[in-house]
């Protein structure tokens, strides 16, 4: 009876014990020590969590969208982000301390690693690291800008953006070419590798122009992506407009709308409609102070005149020819050229504008489409359905 007695009371002190060293749940059950009601007895994390964009891990990253770091319940004390050189991107905390932007673009195949920290409200710290890469393009293709920085250019004057290799998502091309401007326009895309932006109407005179084509990073169909981004700024000057009807054989210069010069002219030869000056808007496209003139299938090779104007890569000038002189006014004979008498084709070289709408009418040959620059050959309904954009 005593041992069982004495054995008794050795459990009711273990008991006690036992119980001392627990907490229990408004249901009775036991927790250890340490444990609370609402983590079942796990150890407690930190509250603080740190997330980011790309995330760790990811593959074939936007190399257009910044990386963003963010923490909740707590604040970012260290975000560094390195490329695979060990080279820093840069960035700027926010000063709430919520969050990290990198403020520089990405490299396309790159690696970049995470190495951020912040404390949570909870005065516990926390860690991201990892690493995560960017998309690696099949082909890179880079596109040219016209017209260049500061050029002073005519009232017809088209923006032209031209590639090495045919993008195959026009529809992504345009809408990565911003113009920034009020007048109203469309691009049109004239052929695989060129699209132009003109305005409905002739620009108005002394209009600045920006234009940004943000092409880096955008996937250009076929596994091409834009290798990078083009901008220009340039100046609309005065306005004038060049008219020519080919039967009247003259060669009329409009500023601002009235006539402001009148020079005799002889056009492409009636009688061969081949080799007629042909109908349309063109534009000045080049100035050469003396140009040489081949055309071995009318026989003629070298020829050499002053103060010429392309107006088209079909063969068109405005140019000097006082060896025409007996003809300059009276009539047409030549292959396709406006001709002028040398005073008058230098007078009206040195008012021309690169850009400068040069209207033919009156031809029995119509607009030349194998030229690149004709964008004023379409009416604007025409003209709007040449755009990818829907």
């Amino acid at each position: 009876m005593e041992r069982r007695t004495v054995f008794k009371a050795v459990l009711a002190t273990g008991a006690a014990a036992l119980a001392a060293a627990c907490s229990t749940t408004t249901d009775g059950k036991a927790l250890p020590l340490g444990g609370s009601g609402d983590d079942g007895g796990r150890p407690v994390d930190p509250v603080a969590k740190i997330t980011a964009t790309p995330a760790v891990n990811a593959k074939d990253a936007d190399v257009r969208e910044p990386v963003v770091v963010k923490v909740t319940d707590g604040k970012l004390s260290e975000v560094k982000v390195t490329n695979s050189d060990g080279d820093p991107v840069k960035g700027d905390l926010a000063t709430d301390g919520l969050s990290w932007k990198s403020s520089e673009s990405l490299g396309y195949g790159k690696t970049y690693t995470y190495a951020a920290k912040a404390t949570g409200s909870d005065n516990r710290p926390v860690e991201l690291k990892g690493t995560f890469a960017t998309v690696n393009p099949a082909k890179q293709l880079r596109a040219t800008l016209n017209p260049a920085d500061d050029a002073h250019v005519g009232v017809a004057m088209p923006i032209s953006v031209k590639f090495k290799e045919a993008p195959k998502d026009r529809a992504a091309v345009e809408k990565a070419l911003k113009v920034k401007t009020d007048v109203e326009g469309s691009w049109g895309w004239l052929s695989a590798t060129q699209v132009d932006w003109r305005p409905k109407e002739y620009w108005p005179e002394n209009t600045t122009v920006e234009v940004e084509a943000n092409l880096y990073g955008v996937d250009l169909g076929g596994g091409a992506y834009g290798k990078a981004d083009v901008t220009t700024k340039f100046k609309i000057g005065r306005n004038q407009v060049v008219k020519v009807n080919t039967p009247d054989h003259v060669m009329k210069v409009y500023r601002g709308g009235s006539e402001y010069k009148s020079y005799p002219c002889a056009n492409g030869l009636d009688s061969d409609v081949n080799r007629n000056t042909p109908n349309g808007t063109f534009i000045v496209m080049s100035k050469e102070p003396t140009a040489v003139f081949d055309n071995a299938r009318y026989g003629y090779t070298n020829v050499n005149k002053k103060w010429a104007c392309r107006i088209s890569n079909h063969g068109e000038y405005i140019h000097e020819n006082q060896d025409n002189a007996a003809n300059i006014g009276k009539t047409n004979n030549s292959h396709g050229c406006v001709n002028l008498l040398e005073a008058d084709a230098k007078e009206y070289f040195d008012s021309a504008l690169i850009g400068d709408p040069v209207e033919v009418t009156g031809s029995q040959l119509q607009s030349p489409t194998g030229s690149d620059v004709k964008d004023w050959f379409y009416d604007w309904s025409t003209w709007k359905t040449l755009s990818a954009a829907k």
